[in-house]
């Protein structure tokens, strides 16, 4: 859990902590997966993206959120 630690606080991008720019960026990719598949009643252009790409773009998203909650607990353990 070391490891978690030392990445959320001590790497930073920019002003922010690496642990925020993990939070947004999981934020921005659930939101983009989630408009992706509501979209497609709207954009035609939508509608002939595969169902394979809503996957990979879920998995992502999970990735990322698994990264950020064990930046988030490894610092209170």
């Amino acid at each position: 859990m070391s490891v978690f630690r030392e990445l959320a606080y001590n790497v930073a991008i920019g002003r922010f902590p690496f642990i925020a720019i993990a939070g947004v960026v999981t934020y921005v990719s659930f939101v983009v997966t989630a408009g992706l598949v509501s979209g497609k009643r709207w954009s035609k252009r939508l509608r002939r993206v595969p169902v394979r790409v809503h996957r990979w773009m879920a998995l992502w998203s999970l990735a990322w959120a698994t990264l950020h909650l064990l930046m988030g607990i490894s610092l209170y353990i």
